[in-house]
């Protein structure tokens, strides 16, 4: 809840597994950013609880957000190498995890760049190297290309699932696209504001990986216009509120 009268979120249920690759979809106040602040225990719920079968994954979570919320001042190895900073480690003593972050992500080379080298897609680039440095089980991503052109999202996602298949990662994925979400995940969380709430849960019953034979396949179509009648009456209740 927020302030006296507004409700974030109510009866908000979500069962997140091992190796899920899951996307909030919803419109605009539905709760989807507060979801994954919950999770990263950034805000405590008023009611109810973030439960953890395991609490180490949890303690290992990374989180990349809209921005790529770099530092300018610092170079791209020092913005990958924050989280460790923070938690006493030298640069020296973790070179290799920066390398490997940077690798992961397609960054190999860029290591003495600046921010205000970058372009917007290898700036988010580093934001999640940043993310993966940690070796989290868990990433929880906001709206992270939301802002990028449609060439570059395409390319980043893409190389999104390249990298989950690699680390064998669990993601939370916030976005307001449906065509984004169908191709990333395996389960489709549809959500609807004023509280928000959980109205559907869709699975995307497609193997991985997924290439650009699957963004024009007939199985694609589907499970988008699934996915799309569903947000509809997602935003059709917003609407009558409004």
């Amino acid at each position: 809840m927020f302030g006296q009268s507004t409700i974030a979120l109510r009866d908000m249920s979500l069962e997140v597994r091992q190796g899920d690759f899951i996307s909030l979809l919803g419109p605009s106040g539905c709760g989807k950013s507060t979801v994954l602040r919950l999770i990263a225990g950034l805000m405590q719920p008023t009611r109810g609880r973030v439960r953890w079968a395991d609490t180490t994954a949890r303690d290992t979570l990374g989180v990349v957000f809209q921005e790529p919320t770099l530092m300018p001042w610092s170079t791209v190895a020092d913005n990958v190498w924050l989280p460790l900073r923070l938690k006493g480690k030298t640069r020296k003593d973790v070179r290799p995890d920066i390398e490997e972050a940077l690798a992961t992500v397609g960054l190999t080379g860029f290591e003495d760049a600046y921010p205000r080298e970058l372009s917007g897609g290898m700036k988010m680039r580093v934001s999640i190297a940043r993310a993966l440095v940690t070796h989290p089980r868990l990433i929880l991503m906001d709206e992270p290309f939301a802002a990028l052109d449609e060439i570059t999202r395409f390319k980043l996602n893409n190389d999104l699932l390249a990298m989950r298949d690699k680390l064998h990662c669990t993601v939370i994925f916030v976005t307001h696209s449906v065509f984004e979400s169908v191709f990333l995940s395996d389960r489709i969380v549809i959500m609807a504001a004023r509280p928000g709430r959980v109205i559907r849960e869709l699975g995307v019953d497609e193997p991985y990986p997924r290439t650009e034979e699957f963004r024009t396949s007939t199985e694609y179509v589907a499970h988008c216009r699934e996915a799309s009648d569903a947000l509809a009456i997602a935003m059709d209740g917003v609407a009558h509120e409004g």
